[in-house]
């Protein structure tokens, strides 16, 4: 696509997540990308300890950097944000440099496995209820769902479980909704899609190893193909490929991340 696409998350400089996955995956697909980082940190936070410059005293200076230069963008993406605080300077950005028609995609980026990550708690979980009112698309895995819609988080669950919570998250966001990491003890694992009224699902085969990152790089890839034009279900369908392919590259003593760099290749 033409025009320029930005993307808000932190930068780990140990971890493949975030924006050091965003970046190159976005950018390997021909789109001009632009970083607008909310933190810096030593590693992401799966290792032991870390260290976390937060980067908000310094929007307001790149905000006004911008402004002086007309800069506009013709999309986002955003991941793992950290603060309540950068919820609000995200709606500033889309007011001030969306370009017309410019989509937002939001991964809320703040659960899994039916608990908040470490730091956060149901201020933050009600800043992000907000939040997805601006989005176009939102990509939450079933914890997220949980927590935005106020249900159950369930290990079982069955179709008319998880439809029926999608469907209350969508009484809060207008939004087409993306549910990564949906299982039905098949050995299969996907996404459902919630658009227009209407569930449709994709299936790949389940792989035996869970890594940190996967759920940012089905993000950015998700939201590279459907940049470049490509429709929901084909786009869910090319990032839990690029997905899976990213695992079968990353040995298992490589538990930090996997390694996308290898899946990286020429855009059919």
């Amino acid at each position: 696509m033409n025009g320029k696409i930005l993307t808000m998350q932190d930068v780990s400089c140990v971890g493949q997540c975030s924006m050091t996955v965003a970046l190159p995956i976005l950018s390997h697909f021909g789109i001009e990308t632009v970083i607008l980082p909310t933190a810096l940190l030593s590693n992401h936070t799966m290792f032991k300890t870390w260290s976390y410059l937060d980067l908000t005293p310094e929007l307001q200076n790149i905000f006004r950097g911008w402004s002086e230069n007309g800069f506009t963008f013709d999309g986002f993406l955003l991941g793992y944000l950290g603060k309540k605080e950068i919820m609000d300077a995200a709606k500033e950005c889309f007011e001030r440099f969306s370009a017309p028609g410019a989509p937002v995609i939001i991964d809320p980026a703040f659960g899994d496995g039916g608990k908040l990550y470490g730091g956060f708690d149901g201020e933050y979980v009600s800043a992000m209820k907000d939040l997805i009112k601006r989005a176009d698309i939102i990509i939450p895995n079933l914890t997220e769902v949980c927590f935005l819609a106020d249900c159950e988080y369930r290990e079982e669950y069955d179709r008319a479980y998880i439809e029926s919570c999608v469907k209350k998250l969508s009484l809060i966001t207008g939004a087409e909704i993306v549910v990564t990491g949906v299982e039905f003890g098949d050995g299969m694992i996907g996404e459902l899609i919630y658009a227009g009224g209407r569930f449709e699902y994709t299936f790949e085969k389940k792989l035996d190893m869970r890594s940190h990152g996967t759920g940012d790089i089905f993000a950015a890839v998700f939201a590279a193909y459907h940049f470049s034009g490509y429709k929901r279900v084909e786009s869910c369908k090319k990032a839990g490929q690029f997905v899976a392919k990213c695992i079968e590259n990353t040995e298992k003593e490589h538990g930090y991340g996997v390694r996308f760099e290898k899946a990286l290749s020429p855009i059919d």
